[in-house]
Order: C-alpha cells, then structure tokens, then sequence
C-alpha cells in the first residue's frame, strides 16, 4: 500500500537554499549523512545498554559504496532504525532532530557526546548532488520496514518495504552534474577527511577507514609516549617527530579534548602545512581554528574536539561566544602550565629546545598580555656564548656594568654574529654581555621586552659607539684626529653612495673607526624586513652592511676597515 503526501515546510524554497546556500561545499554531504549513521548505531548502543534493546547487536559497521552503473552512492547502517511513522515524523518534518528528541527521552541515562546530530537538516543536504533520494529503514521494534523517495521537490513517497535487517539505507541517485562523486577514489578521500576518527566503523571498498578510537578520547594514564608517536603519525605521515605534546581533556565548564603538539620549528619560519584540526565529537569540522586557539599557538599541530564549539547550522562555520573565548584562554592557560613544568623539571632539555619553543612563547609574549604574566618565569635569553637566562637571571649578570648613568640597563644584541664581529669583540674587551636575538620575530619581542621589563633597553651592538651605547662618563683617547675623522666620512660616503653614514672616533683599545646608525632606525628596518618590506631606508645596506654585504663579514670585515684606515695615516 502506498501513501503520498507533502513535506512539512513554510517554504518550497527550501531544497534550493540547502543546495546553494546552506552548504557551501558539496562534499559535505557525505560527512552529514555517515553523521547520522553513526548517530543511529550509537543510539542502539545506548539502548542496548541500559536493557531497552535486548536482541543481537551484530555488525554494527556503517558501509559506503558506490555503483557506477546504477549511478548511485549508498550509506547503510545497523542501527536504531525508523518505521514509517518514524521517517514521516523525522525526515518529512525538516529541522525536528531526531538525535534532539532522542536526548530530551533520555536525558538521564544518555551521554551527550556520544550523539552527533543537533539541527536535523543534515540528511538534506543529499539534495546537494542526488537527483532522487531513497531511504530504506527496519527499526529496531521490528516494526515493518518501510521505503520513503523523494526527488528534491516537497513531494514525497512512502511504500512498504521487503527490508528484512535492522538499520536504514541511504540511496543517492547522484545526478548527471555531480557525476565527480562516482568516483571510489574520491569518496574515500573525503572519508578519510571528515571520518577518519568517527566513533564507529567505516567501511568502504572492503577496507576499514577510520580510527574509531584516537588517543584523546582516552586517559593519559593509559597512554605512553609510543602512542603519541604513533597518532602523530597518523595524523602528518611525512612530519618530524614533534618535541613533545600537551593532551587536553576538560569536562567543566565546557567538553574540551585533544592533544597537541609543539612541532621542530626552523628559525626561518618555514612552517609544513600541517594545522590543528578541529572535530566534534569525532567529526571533522575545520582545520581554521583561528577563533578557538589564540592565534601564536596556531604554529601547534594535533587535534581539538568539543561538542560544546558553537558551529552554524552546516557545521561549516565557528560562531563567537562566551564557550569559544574560554576555550581559548584553557588552551592557552594549558600551554603555559607544560612549559612551566617542562622548564621546572629539566632545564637543560628545555635549553635545548629553545630554538623551537622559544618562537611560540616570544609570538605569545608579542600577542597576549596574559601570556606574558604566565611565560616571564621561564623565557630564555640567549647570549652570544650559548648560555640561556631567564629576565631576573640576566638583570642580575649585566648590573651594574651595563647600568647607564639614568640607571636604565641597556641589553646589547646582535643579530648577525659574523656581520658585527667586530663591534662584538670590543664589547667583549669591556666586558660587556651581549644577547644573540637572531630570530625573526625578535624586532618584535625586544619591543615588546622594552614595555614590559622595568628600567632596561635594548640597543644592537653597532648601533652606536661604546661609549654612546652604556651612556656613561667614559674618558676615550680616540686614534683618530678630527681631520683624519672627517677624510675618512668622505671615503665611506662616497663608497657607498649616501649621505647617511657617521663615523665615529673610537677608544684606542677597540677598532680605529666605526660606522654607525642609531639603534632606533636599525630597528625599523630590522623589523620592516620581517615584514617583507624595505622601509623608508629603502633597499640600501646600513651600518656595516654597506661594506660587508655579499662580500665581508667576521674578522674579514674588521681587516677591512682597519686597512682603510691606515691609507688615512
């Protein structure tokens, strides 16, 4: 016997605004459709669970296949089923969730997590690339089977059906403009994509497709650093063991799990293009996680899963409130909290991985205020000798030799050992420290370091002479006459095609000449090049640079000028 009847709408606009709107990206069909599959079997789970199903659970793997011939895609399952009052009440009333209904019955006994559903307008987007869409359902009451097809209008069909296992069918005549979809290769890469962690088994062209239990649905206590190997492998096949991980599992105020990473990162910043993945509730939803993980730690690899994440009705999209923004701040409250501890229990292991961890906490340090409050203790400074100091650490070293007569400490750096060996070097014979700050946020860092450190400065090495750099009443017997000065301004003027060169007469214990750029405008450009750019200096090189570029640099360089002074003499 078969009945007809009309969709439950206000509009008949409906099936176009899913197809066009609703769903930006057509391939999101199959992830909504094996969402509820999954959604389904969990459900007959549950009741088997707490003795509401008391018959064979059986093989409860969701299959995929695809039929060329026949043109169509098929999802199948074995799991709570519908009748046709059923289907009529779920399928033919759009937005009524099923898994919301669900969850209000039984609310007492039933994990949220577990139930992946919440809007009810997944299964439309079938419509997406099917022409005729078949549902085949036998629920678990063993109540008759029945058959509902619709073609994408509001009219429907339910007829019986011969259907003799628990569970639903999903038949998608794909049509002729969505023919891509046919293709095995394809459908398995999309359900590596958005099933590879799904809580119940995919299957599809024979093999299994997914890890239906990933390490952050599990305890720490039961993992071993073998396993977090593994898993990260898993996740980035081709990436370089990480330096170690941080896994995340938050139950108040808001569901947060996952691990991440901190990846070998290069000074360069050439970054792999691996990014953390965001999933709910094993469901892959985005690797642009932009507003849930503060922006520095976007670096991190590995993986976040949160049902309470407020996603748009397609799952496509974050949407900002207060859960997103606490999210955001455990995350960052969690990575400070390991370094910490990292740092506390072996020092020398943290030194080591400095150059790696050392980008993520100098970007934080950059772009969060709090995170600085969190990370002071444990920042490194790193001289030129290789040695790391935290801030109180090295306050400590350089006072009060380099206390300037305003009682401000001035941090001298480098940021090129060999270009400023020569500047370094008679530092030294003062016996001055100074910082090696190589790193291409570090413009940004001594910045950021200058507004937040009491009464301290930073000036690079050759950015002024010695005397200027530690502003002290220091007596000098240069080696130069002012004649002798001036002749050899002329020289390096006319070398190097600018008005913008100073020469300063210098102590007899260090080089004879020098030349010089204060630190204010060797910072901007130092910075205007992290941003790509040449700055108002345009491309010309400053300071030493203009003698050492592609040619001479180190004790070459200092050779150099001290032979061009000697033809002054």
């Amino acid at each position: 016997m078969a009945e007809k009847g009309t969709i439950s709408i206000n509009t008949e606009n409906i099936f176009p605004i899913i197809k066009k709107f609703l769903y930006s990206d057509n391939e999101i069909f199959l992830r909504e459709l094996v969402s509820n599959a999954v959604d389904a079997t969990q459900k007959i789970k549950k009741l088997a669970s707490i003795g509401e199903f008391n018959g064979e659970l059986g093989d409860l793997k969701i299959k995929v296949a695809v039929d060329k011939d026949a043109k169509t895609i098929t999802i199948s399952d074995a799991g709570i089923g519908m009748s046709a009052e059923e289907i009529k009440k779920y399928i033919n009333q759009i937005a009524f969730s099923g898994a919301k209904e669900f969850l209000e019955k039984y609310k007492e006994k039933t994990d949220t997590k577990e139930i992946i559903g919440q809007f009810g307008l997944g299964f439309y987007s079938a419509f997406m690339v099917a022409e005729q869409v078949e549902v085949i359902s036998k629920n678990y009451k063993d109540e008759p089977a029945a058959r509902w097809i619709c073609d994408g209008s509001t009219e429907f069909e339910i007829t019986d059906s011969d259907k003799a296992e628990r569970g639903t069918d999903i038949v998608l005549h794909v049509s002729e403009e969505s023919a891509e979809f046919l293709d095995n290769f394809k459908i398995k890469q999309i359900l590596e994509k958005y099933g590879k962690f799904l809580p119940i088994e995919i299957e599809f062209d024979g093999n299994v497709i997914n890890n239906p239990n990933p390490i952050w649905t599990k305890s720490p206590s039961e993992l071993t650093d073998e396993d977090y190997l593994k898993f990260y492998k898993e996740l980035y096949p081709f990436g370089e063991d990480p330096l170690f991980w941080i896994h995340l599992n938050v139950d108040y105020p808001f569901n947060l799990t996952g691990v991440l990473y901190f990846p070998k990162i290069k000074k360069d910043f050439q970054l792999n293009r691996e990014k953390i993945q965001l999933y709910s509730r094993q469901v892959f939803i985005t690797d642009d996680v932009k507003n849930v993980v503060p922006e520095f730690l976007q670096l991190l690899h590995g993986v976040i899963d949160s049902p309470d994440i407020p996603l748009n009705v397609s799952r496509s999209y974050l949407q900002a409130d207060g859960n997103v923004k606490k999210i955001n701040s455990h995350i960052t409250k969690k990575v400070a909290d390991k370094l910490s501890e990292l740092y506390k229990n072996d020092r020398k292991a943290f030194e080591e991985k400095w150059e790696s961890i050392g980008l993520f906490v100098k970007y934080g340090i950059i772009s969060d205020d709090k995170f600085y409050d969190r990370a002071k203790d444990f920042t490194l400074l790193r001289n030129i000798d290789n040695q790391f100091f935290t801030f109180d650490e090295y306050k400590e070293k350089v006072k009060p030799n380099q206390t300037d007569k305003n009682e401000t400490t001035v941090y001298l750096y480098a940021n090129d050992k060999a270009k400023q060996d020569a500047y370094i070097e008679s530092a030294k014979k003062r016996e001055y420290d100074i910082l090696l700050l190589d790193d291409v946020l570090d413009g940004h860092f001594i910045n950021a370091l200058e507004s937040k450190l009491e009464k301290v400065t930073f000036k690079r090495v050759d950015s002024e002479t010695l005397d200027k750099l530690i502003d002290k009443d220091i007596k000098i017997e240069s080696v130069l006459t002012e004649d002798e000065k001036t002749k050899a301004e002329g020289i390096f003027k006319e070398f190097a095609g600018t008005n913008m060169v100073q020469i300063e007469a210098l102590p007899t214990d260090e080089l004879p000449v020098s030349i010089v750029l204060p630190e204010f405008m060797r910072r901007w450009k130092d910075m205007q090049a992290i941003s790509g750019q040449a700055g108002m200096f345009g491309d010309m090189p400053l300071g030493l640079t203009i003698v050492s570029q592609g040619m001479l640099s180190g004790n070459d360089l200092t050779k150099f000028i001290q032979r061009s002074v000697e033809t002054l003499q």
